[in-house]
């Protein structure tokens, strides 16, 4: 057995849901990886992985040449790139990843390129389930210099890496796949719900929807885990999702386009919060669907 000679090292800042599988697949292909998170359990499961856990961005930053952000908040990009700022190696790519606003994107730009890095606008598309298994789409935006010198790192965890243009035409393309997630995650569960009420066998159901013209990657990935009411571990939280949802509205808005679908969607994503839903799989909104055909209490 050929064994694959080590690459350059790819560090990782944030090792969540998304990064760790990221580690994990870089890993295998051959690339030294170094990372970072808040919590300690993610760091043990990077060294347990193969790879190099560390205490800091900064420590990241000085370990490696490319640097993925797998950040879940705008504070979060705030506090790692102040880190970053003083520890860049001259030439570093450093690639968010994140579903974040455009204007967070390029206020991490401003503050690191005049120290010699280049930054690139590097959101994925894809749950976590899919990271898992390197069914990813990257859609990678900023200098195209930059971008090449990460390509074939991206090709370790990812099915599809492309380039698309300017800084923010990927996050603005993630807004669009997002808008289209959110829709056909809803509608996958109301056929499910509409199906098991009419006494349709779920699993057949799958089979022969998935094969026909009704099939999206959503009910493939997602009505296998409403089928099975599994949705602990989550590979994507609604209170994470919910995230995205505003800023996917608040691009329509600004842009001024009508995205009726998507607006009749988010009570049903709210009422997954206010079951308590949180932490579970964007998948339980077929539990949320369910919950409303069951019979209520009278009242005396």
């Amino acid at each position: 057995m050929t064994v694959e000679t080590k690459k350059e090292a790819v560090g990782i800042v944030g090792l969540g849901i998304m990064g760790s599988a990221y580690a994990k697949n870089l890993l295998e292909r051959g690339y030294e990886v170094v990372g970072t998170d808040v919590t300690e359990p993610a760091m043990a499961t990077l060294t347990a992985q193969g790879g190099r856990a560390v205490g800091s961005a900064r420590e990241v930053a000085e370990g490696a040449d490319i640097l993925l952000l797998a950040l879940p908040s705008v504070k979060a990009l705030e506090i790692v790139t102040a880190d970053l700022a003083g520890a860049l190696r001259p030439g570093a790519v450093v690639c968010e990843m994140g579903t974040l606003p455009i204007e967070a994107k390029e206020a991490c730009r401003a503050a690191l390129e005049p120290k010699g890095a280049i930054v690139l606008d590097c959101p994925v598309s894809g749950t976590g389930a899919q990271a898992a298994v390197r069914d990813l789409a990257i859609y990678a935006s900023g200098e195209e210099a930059g971008f090449r010198k990460v390509e074939a790192a991206f090709g370790a965890f990812a099915r599809d890496v492309r380039y698309c243009g300017g800084f923010g035409t990927g996050i603005k393309l993630k807004y669009i796949a997002n808008l289209l997630v959110t829709i056909h995650n809803l509608s996958t569960a109301e056929a499910l719900l509409l199906a098991e009420r009419s006494g349709l066998d779920l699993n057949l159901v799958f089979d022969a929807i998935r094969s026909g013209a009704g099939n999206s990657r959503m009910f493939e990935v997602r009505a296998p885990l409403m089928i099975e009411n599994r949705y602990e571990p989550a590979t994507m939280k609604h209170d994470i999702y919910i995230k995205d949802l505003q800023l996917i509205m608040d691009f329509a808005r600004e842009m001024r386009a009508p995205t009726p679908l998507m607006a009749a969607c988010l009570p049903f994503y709210f009422a997954a919060l206010a079951e308590g839903r949180g932490k579970e799989d964007t998948a339980s909104l077929f539990a949320v669907l369910k919950g409303m055909t069951e019979p209520r209490g009278t009242e005396d």
